[in-house]
C-alpha cells in the first residue's frame, strides 16, 4: 500500500538497496517509533499490515485491493494479535513476519528481472550480512568476532557499574563502545561489550567515527543520531533509557 511510487529496482545493487531502505523503515516501527506503531495497530480495525518503503518509512495500512498485487503482501492482522500477547512477544512475531516479507520482495525482483544463479547468491550474500530484524527488535545481535572497536578517547566511556570509566563522561550513562584490547578484566566484560557493536535501532555495525549510547535498561548500544542524542546532551543524563524501554515504562 505504497501511495508514493519508488524507482523500480533492476540490477542486485538497487535491489539490495530497496531492502535496506525497506528494512530501515520496519526497524524504525519497530524500536523508535514502537509507541506511534503500537497505537495504530487498533485490533478494532480491519486486517492492517505493516509495510517498510524504500525511502526508510513505514506505514500501517489495509492490504492492497488488486489480486494478485503487484508486490507480495506483508503479515495480514498484525494488529489482532495485539493485546493477546505480551509487548515484546508481539513486536518480535511482527518482526518475524517482516524479515519473510522482505525477503519475498527482494527476490520477487531477482526473479522479475532474471536474476542468474550468481546474482541471486551475491543478493542473499549482502542481506545475509545484515542483522535480521527480529534480531535487533530482540537484541540478540552479536558483535563479530574479528571487529576491534578502536576510537578517539574523546568518545569513549563506561557506566559507573563497568570496570573504566572516562572522567570526562557523566556517571550512568554509557557512550560509544569500548576496545576490548584496553584490559583482559575477563569474559563477562567481553560479552557486554559485543552488544554495543551493533546499532538497536538501525541495525548497522560500529563505526570508530560515530557517537554511540547505551541504555541503562536493555544495555544495548544507539547510534546517538539515530536515538536523537548529542554529545553534549549525553553530559546532562544521569541514567540513559532508549524510546524502547522509556515507551514500555510509560504504559505501565
Amino acid at each position: 500500500m505504497e501511495g508514493i511510487p519508488h524507482p523500480i529496482p533492476r540490477t542486485v545493487e538497487e535491489v539490495f538497496s530497496d531492502f535496506k531502505g525497506r528494512r530501515a523503515g520496519l526497524i524504525k516501527a519497530l524500536t523508535n517509533d514502537v509507541e506511534k506503531f503500537y497505537q495504530q495497530c487498533d485490533p478494532e480495525k480491519e486486517n492492517l499490515c505493516l509495510y517498510g518503503l524504500p525511502n526508510e518509512t513505514w506505514e500501517v495500512n489495509l492490504p492492497v485491493e488488486e489480486v494478485p498485487p503487484e508486490l507480495p503482501e506483508p503479515a495480514l492482522g498484525i494488529n489482532f494479535a495485539r493485546d493477546g500477547m505480551q509487548e515484546k512477544d508481539w513486536l518480535s512475531l511482527v518482526a518475524v513476519h517482516s524479515d519473510s516479507w522482505l525477503l519475498a520482495v527482494a527476490f520477487y525482483f531477482g526473479a522479475r528481472f532474471g536474476f542468474g544463479k550468481n546474482e541471486r547468491k551475491r543478493l542473499f550474500q549482502m542481506i545475509n550480512d545484515l542483522p535480521t530484524i527480529f534480531e535487533v527488535v530482540t537484541g540478540t545481535v552479536k558483535q563479530p568476532k574479528d571487529q576491534s572497536a578502536t576510537q578517539n578517547n574523546s568518545s569513549k566511556s563506561k557506566s559507573s557499574g563497568k570496570s573504566r570509566q572516562s572522567e570526562s563522561q557523566p556517571k550512568g550513562v554509557k557512550m560509544s563502545p569500548p576496545p576490548k584490547d584496553e584490559d583482559e578484566s575477563g569474559e563477562e566484560e567481553e560479552e557486554d561489550d559485543e552488544q554495543g557493536a551493533t546499532c538497536g535501532a538501525c541495525g548497522d555495525n560500529y563505526g570508530a567515527d560515530e557517537f554511540w549510547i547505551c541504555c541503562d535498561v536493555c544495555e544495548r548500544w544507539f547510534h546517538g543520531k539515530c536515538v536523537k542524542i548529542t554529545p553534549a546532551k549525553a553530559e546532562h543524563i544521569k541514567q540513559y533509557k532508549c524510546p524502547g524501554c522509556s515507551s514500555k515504562r510509560a504504559r505501565v
